[in-house]
């Protein structure tokens, strides 16, 4: 049973993952979607690396460096950046519903890649959750571009094509980097992504220097949603188990939405509501979260 602790930890977690998409939409306008990711990631190195090497950790990164690069490019530089495009044209919100998807494209590519085929449960659960992704979609996919350039269909896409690099980079994970220490994996995608976006970000940085807010929205990213999220997340990995700690992916849309209707001024649709219901009872099922136990 989950202490009191580690439930707290649990919903901070989720305050500051759910958090991440509105500090993404606050910086991305000025810094632009690279240019925000490289100093995230960059920063979350300045945080991380330390803390791994005064652990003793760090020969991990010499040693498993292939498997941490392509990480860095599928679970960090790649995701980061679809998700601050995505940010330029849809809300907070929607943005923390659209990454509960992570489960569904893990489940589907375990099922293509691993042979982990789900059973029936599980496959309802997966048309479920993505009856709510269409849904969803349906009700935002305007094609008409808005004052960045960057339409609420390409947002959409967006936001998806970066739940499913997470779908496969977390199968990647369990295939390459399995025993290998849980912190050597987080500072070490981040050096990878920081080395990935470090000459897009030089080429693409913005001619007009960003503002306070932008820059303290790109300092608490790396800092906080990325350097102590993953912190917090490890911990509970290793206190309540990857199954208990993954449950911080229902709370992740209800932080997101709160922030963004709290600061930014959102409004809370039906649409939201029920499509934020259906993929959640979608990842649910397809999880294996909910729904009947293997006997």
């Amino acid at each position: 049973m989950m202490r009191s602790r580690d439930a707290t930890e649990l919903v901070t977690l989720a305050a500051l993952w759910g958090g991440s998409f509105l500090f993404m939409r606050l910086g991305a306008a000025e810094f632009g979607a690279v240019a925000l990711v490289f100093v995230r990631v960059a920063g979350a190195c300045l945080f991380l690396l330390p803390l791994l090497a005064w652990r003793g950790e760090a020969a991990a990164l010499r040693h498993h460096w292939r498997p941490l690069l392509l990480m860095g490019l599928l679970n960090t530089a790649l995701p980061f950046t679809l998700f601050t495009l995505a940010a330029l044209a849809l809300n907070a919100g929607v943005l923390g519903i659209f990454n509960a998807t992570v489960p569904l494209w893990g489940a589907l590519i375990a099922w293509a890649w691993l042979n982990d085929k789900p059973g029936a449960w599980r496959l309802a659960g997966l048309a479920i959750g993505f009856a709510g992704v269409l849904g969803l979609a349906a009700g935002k996919a305007s094609f008409q571009a808005g004052n960045h350039g960057i339409s609420p269909a390409a947002g959409i896409a967006a936001s998806l094509a970066a739940t499913l690099c997470y779908g496969f980079a977390a199968n990647y994970t369990k295939k390459r980097l399995t025993g290998v220490p849980p912190l050597a994996v987080a500072a070490g995608s981040q050096l990878s992504a920081t080395l990935f976006t470090a000459m897009p970000a030089w080429w693409l940085w913005p001619a007009q220097p960003p503002g306070a807010v932008a820059w303290t929205s790109a300092a608490v990213l790396a800092l906080a949603c990325t350097g102590i999220a993953y912190i917090l997340y490890f911990r509970l990995v290793a206190h309540v188990g990857p199954a208990q700690a993954m449950t911080v992916t229902y709370l992740i849309p209800v932080f997101a939405i709160a922030w963004g209707a709290l600061f930014l001024g959102e409004t809370l649709t039906l649409t939201m509501v029920v499509g934020c219901v259906v993929i959640l009872a979608g990842t649910s099922l397809a999880s294996g979260f909910i729904g009947p136990r293997p006997r």
